[in-house]
């Protein structure tokens, strides 16, 4: 009994020594990659000076245009300005998000605050939708009942927040937009120099022919608008936080290109998902033939992954297709015997549960 022990404890040993052997080539892999980092390549300085001068204009304007708002009666403006109001809040949570994304890994948060990001793009999306809602009501009493508008000053405050949005969008195209956080404020900017355009027209229609009703059309075009973008925000986020697989990326040809290795037998439990922006992850168990290295199997794998599908956080589990079945008692150089006959060398190396 105690050499039966004996025996178990060595392969044991043997095991995590091999284990501890995969996971450091899979790291040396990695690197292999030109020093990969994991997560959108998000220069943080850079993106927060060009986010944090778009939130001063942002803010700046949507006061004036308040004020703007009341003074002429003017639905369409105020709704500007409660999405211009967004706009601030989208580019503080994107601020915010960056800081926290850019904390190291600790404790029970493996991945850090990698998905922050993703909170705070979801969080504009709701805010969106939530707007989208208290606009439409306020236009439909409108068209009902039409208040006297001043089309002149409309126009003139509308056409004005085209020239702010649009410095302020340029501001953050040069961000990193691969980031879902940055492309949520981003379109959060865009989509409100689309609604002021719509504002411009009725404010011209208003001053040129007095139908009133023209300043509630802007604003449920400035709703529809909002709509769009505050879905494909809350979708992209979804599918982050349900773990599905990035857009782009078809699982079935991810396994057709596994199994198109000559020494892989079958690829199972086949998982591929987004951490944050641009850090999608995958894991899969390979059975490779019979004779066939697992290890170098693996890294050819990892090459495809990476080289084919940008995929470079991976967890490969390689087995061998036919498990060796060990015999009790050593034979000849004290090497183990399968159900073959065939001796093996505890020291030559296996590939049981490598990830």
């Amino acid at each position: 009994m105690s050499g039966g022990r004996g025996n178990g404890d060595k392969h044991g040993e043997h095991g995590r020594e091999d284990h501890a052997h995969e996971e450091h080539g899979h790291e040396d892999h990695e690197h292999g990659h030109g020093g990969h980092s994991h997560g959108a390549a998000i220069s943080a300085d850079t993106d927060q000076r060009y986010l944090a001068l778009a939130l001063v204009l942002i803010l700046g304007y949507m006061a004036a245009e308040v004020a703007a708002g009341f003074a002429a009666h003017s639905l369409a403006l105020i709704s500007d300005a409660g999405h211009m109001l967004t706009d601030a809040a989208s580019l503080v949570l994107a601020l915010v998000a960056m800081r926290l994304a850019a904390r190291p890994a600790a404790g029970r948060l493996t991945y850090g605050f990698k998905r922050a990001e993703i909170l705070s793009a979801q969080a504009n999306g709701i805010t969106l939708l939530v707007l989208v809602g208290i606009f439409v009501y306020e236009a439909v009493g409108r068209l009902i009942s039409p208040p006297a508008v001043d089309g002149a000053l409309v126009t003139v405050v509308a056409l004005a927040g085209i020239v702010v949005n649009g410095a302020a969008a340029l501001l953050i195209s040069r961000a990193n937009r691969t980031s879902l956080n940055v492309e949520g404020a981003f379109q959060h900017i865009l989509n409100d120099a689309w609604a002021f355009a719509a504002t411009a027209v009725s404010g011209v229609v208003v001053m040129t022919t007095g139908f009133a009703r023209a300043d509630a059309i802007a604003s449920l075009v400035v709703a529809v608008l909002m709509l769009r973008a505050g879905l494909s925000l809350v979708r992209a986020s979804w599918r982050i936080f349900l773990e599905a697989a990035p857009e782009g990326l078809d699982p079935a040809s991810v396994r057709g290109a596994l199994l198109a290795d000559k020494e892989v037998e079958s690829v199972h439990d086949l998982h591929i998902w987004t951490i944050t922006s641009g850090f999608p992850a995958l894991s899969a168990h390979v059975l490779v033939k019979g004779g066939g290295d697992c290890h170098q199997v693996r890294g050819r794998l990892e090459d495809v992954l990476h080289g084919t599908y940008g995929i470079n956080h991976t967890t490969l589990q390689v087995d061998h297709a036919a498990e060796s079945l060990l015999a009790i008692g050593p034979v000849g150089s004290g090497g183990a015997v399968d159900h073959r006959g065939h001796e093996h060398d505890p020291a030559a190396g296996d590939c049981h549960g490598h990830s």
